[in-house]
């Protein structure tokens, strides 16, 4: 099976005011990085390419930082293309 590989940047939208408020993580695509014919390989590259995003990014805010502004990165495979945003709808409180 064909798996892409592809750069997120991460958010964390706001949610509802149910229980004093809630959030949930989001990101928009940026950008196709790789194909990996084997799901080994693709979660190889995967780990891989987000090891060097922590280190490359270590002196950004955390997305649940008050302090985030944006700018942080993620990588994430997809067997088929990569959806423009995640979650592709908006999850609802239970």
């Amino acid at each position: 099976m064909r798996s892409i590989l592809a750069f997120y940047e991460i958010d964390r939208d706001y949610g509802g005011p149910e229980e004093g408020g809630w959030y949930y993580d989001s990101g928009t695509f940026v950008r196709a990085i790789a194909i990996h014919f084997d799901d080994e390989s693709a979660v190889r590259a995967m780990r891989r390419a987000n090891r060097l995003l922590e280190r490359l990014q270590r002196h950004r805010p955390k997305v649940d930082s008050c302090l985030y502004a944006g700018g942080r990165h993620r990588a994430y495979t997809f067997t088929g293309l990569p959806p423009e945003r995640f979650p592709a709808t908006r999850p609802g409180y239970e």
